[in-house]
């Protein structure tokens, strides 16, 4: 615990926050980044389908967004906006850390995981134009573990007592 005094609760609370919004962010960009690669090259072909492309390409983005979401709420509950979190435990600390941990991975991970079926759905889009929305519930599909992580830090968020 000797090891934990020396950076404080705060710095511990604050590493978990930023955690969850960096590696979530992360993530996205490179999520996006994937599907934005296999939609340049469709878009070579046929630029008409801009509008579905553009689609399938955000939605890897998601994560990154729910990465701030999670920041933020850590950051009010630990109450740094209202200037008290500056008295927080070790404890309290490590509880935020754990709480953002969910974000942080499964925000990193699915996201990747979506580019790549993001991917996939642009190859489709660009093989069968009537079946992209198939490829939109691929998509949809990795998109739930990233709302499982994002609900699950935030449960813990909430239940923890200062």
């Amino acid at each position: 615990m000797e090891f934990f005094e020396a950076f404080g609760g705060l710095a511990l609370g604050l590493l978990g926050a930023g955690l969850a919004a960096v590696l979530s962010g992360i993530g996205s960009a490179k999520g996006t980044g994937i599907a934005g690669e296999a939609g340049t090259g469709l878009l070579c072909q046929d630029p008409s389908k801009f509008g579905k492309v553009m689609i399938l390409q955000v939605i890897p983005g998601t994560q990154g967004l729910y990465g701030l979401v999670v920041w933020f709420f850590a950051v009010f509950r630990m109450g740094l906006l209202d200037g008290t979190a500056f008295d927080m435990t070790v404890q309290e600390g490590l509880r935020y850390f754990v709480a953002c941990l969910p974000m942080a991975l499964g925000g990193l991970f699915s996201a990747i995981a979506q580019g790549r079926v993001a991917a996939g759905s642009i190859n489709l889009l660009a093989k069968k134009p009537d079946d992209w929305s198939k490829g939109m519930v691929l998509c949809i599909t990795v998109e739930f573990y990233a709302i499982l992580s994002l609900l699950a830090s935030m449960l813990m968020i909430i239940n923890i007592s200062g």
